[in-house]
């Protein structure tokens, strides 16, 4: 019997992969069905791309984010089905968030996939290929970051800012390629031990997404939103809302406002013993352990995974 009370976190762009869920698939039904649901309004067939590829598809924004959305609406279909248990709190980092709603019974799924699809196409075309670009620095304070990211744009005139607070020590830059490279420069100077350049050209979280988020918002308001049966921690401020006018706020923001990640876990662990990372990968579970060493962390990236964490109920 569960003796924790638990929390389920969804990841975003970055953790996909050509052959994801493909164990899942081989015994549970949810992940082609959902995947099937979403082709429906995609007008592709998108579990085809998932399995075969090629990558460089995959990895189209457009693409990439109804097939993540997917994949951590599947692994949250099956996991519910094996345990009853109701998560006292859901969060998403970034694309990850729609996933949070869909669990929260805020969204529908197929209007979730409709939603992410569009997203994903006009973050795209918010900024011309090569004039954004975001980077990872490992080893510095925020405030180091921010620092360095106001003195590169004030050097070049140009916008970059830290776009992910994703754990003490790793923080996400973003903005104009040329104020970027000038805050790699500045914060390696400043004794980064990793600054690196990410292969993505869309400057996701970053003030240069604004033209983006302003079409989103006319979206976001052709489609119900519910209140949510369970409290969903939002990206850009850390907090819960229960009005559908302010969760569409959150994710308008959402996209030219930084992902609040470490703040968000700290919330959430207040009153979950476990945090469960609901999709592909184990990048949450790791940001996770580097937030808070005591909580229990799993990753329900396989079949394996899931069972290990049902064996611990």
């Amino acid at each position: 019997m569960l003796t924790f009370n638990i929390a389920v976190v969804f990841p975003g762009q970055g953790s996909q992969s050509v052959g994801m869920l493909k164990e899942y698939a081989e015994t549970w039904n949810q992940v082609e069905e959902t995947y099937k649901q979403a082709s429906e309004v995609l007008g592709y067939d998108l579990w085809d791309i998932v399995c075969n590829g090629p990558e460089e598809k995959l990895n189209q924004t457009e693409i990439t984010q109804p097939a993540m959305l997917a994949a951590d609406v599947s692994v949250m279909r099956i996991m519910r089905e094996l345990c009853m248990t109701t998560p006292y709190a859901l969060a998403g980092h970034s694309l990850g968030e729609y996933a949070a709603l869909v669990g929260a019974n805020v969204l529908d799924y197929q209007d979730a996939i409709k939603l992410v699809a569009e997203r994903g196409r006009l973050m795209q075309n918010a900024v011309p290929e090569g004039e954004g670009a975001m980077a990872a620095i490992i080893g510095l304070s925020d405030d180091q970051v921010l620092l360095a990211c106001a003195a590169a744009s004030a050097e070049t005139g140009k916008p970059v800012e830290a776009v992910n607070f994703n754990s003490p020590g790793q923080v996400v830059i973003a903005g104009a390629t040329e104020a970027v490279d000038d805050a790699i420069r500045l914060l390696t100077e400043e004794g980064a031990k990793r600054a690196l350049k990410l292969p993505v050209s869309v400057p996701s979280h970053s003030s240069l997404m604004k033209p983006a988020a302003d079409e989103m918002a006319k979206l976001l308001e052709t489609v119900t939103f519910n209140k949510p049966d369970v409290q969903v921690i939002h990206n850009y401020d850390a907090k819960s809302h229960d009005d559908p006018d302010a969760i569409r706020e959150a994710l308008t923001k959402q996209i030219y406002k930084p992902v609040r990640w470490t703040e968000t876990i700290k919330i959430i662990r207040e009153d979950a013993d476990a945090i469960i990372e609901c999709g592909p990968g184990r990048v949450l579970a790791g940001l996770t352990k580097r937030i808070d060493k005591e909580v229990k962390s799993f990753a329900l990236d396989s079949p394996a995974s899931m069972q290990k964490f049902l064996d611990s109920m």
